[in-house]
């Protein structure tokens, strides 16, 4: 494997977490999501994050409990040790958007809720309405979305076996 120059490596990581700020994640969420990233072996301690982004512990700890949250990365613990690594898997951005459908079953029953609140025939109510028919329509795409991308996931790990 070919040695990988650190501030080529630093510089990526910082260019990876600001698209993702742009995009709408705190920046402290996803510079700690970039260095998982940036990493081989997917797996760090907290001190390592810190040091590797030159942050203290308290930035880490706010940003690992946000990230394991929507199931960005995972925390793991060794048999023995009293270390928390976290892990970003191959997967993460799979595993974050088949979790949404949880937040978007929420939202379609609040805006259901709203409909019945304020009245289906209400310019407020025709808005829930309006909503819940987008959520809806998400909720189908994104099941879709997901079932083309186990295909075509499959036909990679097949093609590189």
């Amino acid at each position: 494997m070919a040695e990988r120059d650190p501030e080529a490596v630093r510089q990526f990581v910082e260019r990876f977490a600001s698209a993702l700020t742009e995009a709408g994640f705190q920046r402290m969420h996803a510079r700690v999501f970039a260095v998982m990233h940036g990493t081989d072996s997917g797996r760090l301690t907290a001190a390592e994050i810190a040091e590797r982004l030159q942050i203290s512990p308290a930035a880490v700890s706010g940003a690992v409990r946000y990230l394991t949250r929507f199931n960005l990365i995972r925390r793991e613990r060794e048999p023995g040790s009293r270390r928390d690594h976290f892990v970003v898997e191959n997967d993460s951005w799979y595993e974050a958007i088949v979790n949404r459908d949880e937040v978007l079953l929420r939202w379609q029953n609040s805006a259901r809720e709203g409909i019945e609140v304020l009245g289906a025939d209400t310019p407020a109510g025709r808005r829930m309405a309006d909503s819940l028919a987008f959520f809806e329509f998400i909720t189908e795409e994104l099941n879709e979305l997901v079932a083309k991308w186990q295909k075509v996931k499959n036909e990679r790990q097949a093609a590189k076996d």
